[in-house]
């Protein structure tokens, strides 16, 4: 049995640059590496560049199964990582997301910009209109996403989102308490 339960595949976000500092590219390394070792399955955006290559790479070097989803405009662009267990080439990033949607059980999100940004806020809302009820996490490296975090505290403080809304974002800075966290939730729509 899985040590984690209904948590069989996590959907990972995250950046594609390849100027990402070295304490980022470590740390995808390590995640990919840890969900690996706890028999979980990444969906991810397909890419061999950046954060996305090194998440992959580390993964399927630890065992661990791979699944990379990607626009054919990116795929024209090289930016396929050829050697995933399984590459699925969508039409159009929306495509795209909702296919990542489907074959996660939930979602984490690493550094990156804004793409991951947007990515990460699309299931966080599909998750307080209900369409979904899968935990949201940030694994928060090196403090990385402490301002992105604070924004949200202060959209609660001026009115704008409710508490429980809120707390449909899982933050932590490590890995193991973050999937922890992210297997206990029970995330709920908020009205």
């Amino acid at each position: 049995m899985h040590i984690y339960g209904r948590m069989k595949t996590i959907c990972v976000f995250c950046g594609s640059s390849a100027r990402a500092r070295a304490v980022y590219l470590k740390a995808a390394e390590e995640f990919a590496r840890f969900l690996a070792g706890c028999d979980i399955e990444i969906v991810y955006g397909g890419g061999h560049v950046g954060l996305m290559g090194a998440l992959a790479d580390a993964a399927l070097a630890a065992g661990g199964k791979v699944q990379g989803v990607i626009p054919q405009t990116l795929v024209e662009r090289e930016l396929a990582h050829r050697g995933v267990d399984k590459l699925h080439i969508v039409n159009s990033m929306h495509e795209r997301k909702a296919l990542m949607g489907r074959l996660s059980d939930g979602f984490v999100a690493l550094p990156g910009a804004f793409g991951t940004f947007e990515e990460f806020f699309e299931v966080v809302t599909w998750t307080q209109l209900g369409i979904h009820h899968k935990p949201c996490g940030l694994l928060n490296v090196d403090g990385y996403f402490d301002s992105l975090l604070a924004l949200c505290d202060r959209a609660v403080a001026d009115g704008f989102m409710l508490p429980a809304t809120r707390n449909i974002v899982i933050a932590d800075s490590d890995q193991a308490r973050l999937l922890e966290r992210l297997v206990s939730a029970e995330p709920r729509a908020a009205r």
